[in-house]
């Protein structure tokens, strides 16, 4: 559920697009009219503001973004203007580039491949070649190490079903396949990586739910109890972003913000990414398990526009 609040009453794109230039102009810009306008519309309407910015001014939104603002809130009013698929597709590619990857890294891949829509990840696999002269995958496979290449690869190259269909024989079938690959610490075994790449969604929740029934415990714990290698930590989280995407963001939030220093970048992309998918429920689990209001969180460790612009998107009323 959307933490977006949208007015009753929605002004047009020329005129939004006319209450963004005048916070361009004159002495400094106005960041307060940029989050009024940005933060309380939502994708569909964000991408007709762009483009009546572009016809009434002949210049780029997002370029004027850029030359106006500065910082992480910068990174944060961008990210957030940016059509969803192109955003997620420059997320990848930023990821993929660095030098040095570790897990925190990579489960960006992960969270587009398993907690988005398969219309919305073939769209992000589209954006990829058009910005990137290179496929997802292609860029997967020539700076992502073995074994972790072939799960990544496996995960944004499927188009899983996006209907509500289980078959309790084939769940049965798979969490015993997924039982046998734990217990032989197999765990990028092609059953493994088949099963997880193209069944749809509630076929992999009930595998998960008959796994659990069957063996004892969650499979994210038994994947966990195999090892702290670099597949088992991506493999929980493509178990959380598959049946509890909250779960997933909710660490992310907290991971973000414990210990020294903030990680922006991460913290940014949650809110982001999220605010208008299922961020309702993800502070509902950041409530549930860390006993602290998301909202508070964000506002103990970010400051000044940044700080206002995230809780808009988080529904705070400033």
């Amino acid at each position: 559920m959307s933490t977006i609040r949208i007015p009753q009453i929605v002004p047009t794109p020329n005129e939004d697009s006319e209450r963004l230039r005048k916070a361009f102009q004159g002495w400094g810009t106005d960041e307060k009219a940029i989050i009024w306008v940005l933060g309380h519309r939502n994708a569909s309407q964000i991408k007709k503001i762009r483009e009546s910015y572009q016809q009434l001014y002949n210049e780029s939104l997002i370029d004027r973004l850029h030359s106006e603002l500065s910082g992480d809130f910068e990174k944060a009013v961008v990210l957030w203007t940016l059509d969803p698929h192109e955003r997620d597709a420059k997320l990848a590619n930023e990821v993929l580039k660095k030098s040095k990857k570790n897990i925190d890294h990579l489960q960006v891949i992960v969270e587009i491949a398993c907690s988005t829509s398969p219309h919305h990840l073939m769209a992000v696999r589209q954006s990829y070649c058009s910005l990137f002269d290179c496929s997802l995958e292609e860029d997967i496979a020539s700076n992502v190490a073995a074994p972790l290449k072939k799960l990544l690869v496996g995960l944004v190259s499927s188009y899983r079903y996006d209907r509500e269909v289980i078959d309790g024989n084939v769940a049965e079938l798979e969490a015993a396949k997924l039982r046998e690959a734990i217990e032989m610490k197999q765990l990028d075994h092609d059953d493994v990586v088949h099963t997880l790449s193209i069944r749809n969604v509630f076929q992999l929740r009930a595998t998960f739910q008959l796994y659990t029934q069957k063996y004892g415990n969650p499979i994210d714990q038994d994947i966990k109890s195999c090892g702290t290698g670099d597949l088992e930590s991506l493999l929980q989280k493509v178990v959380w972003c598959i049946d509890r995407p909250e779960k997933q963001f909710a660490e992310v939030v907290r991971a973000s913000i414990v210990g020294f220093g903030t990680d922006e970048d991460s913290l940014t992309r949650a809110i982001v990414t999220r605010a208008e998918i299922d961020m309702m429920n993800i502070k509902g689990e950041y409530n549930n398990v860390f006993k602290t209001s998301l909202d508070s969180a964000v506002t103990d460790d970010t400051s000044g526009y940044y700080k206002d612009f995230l809780l808009t998107l988080l529904g705070a009323r400033l």
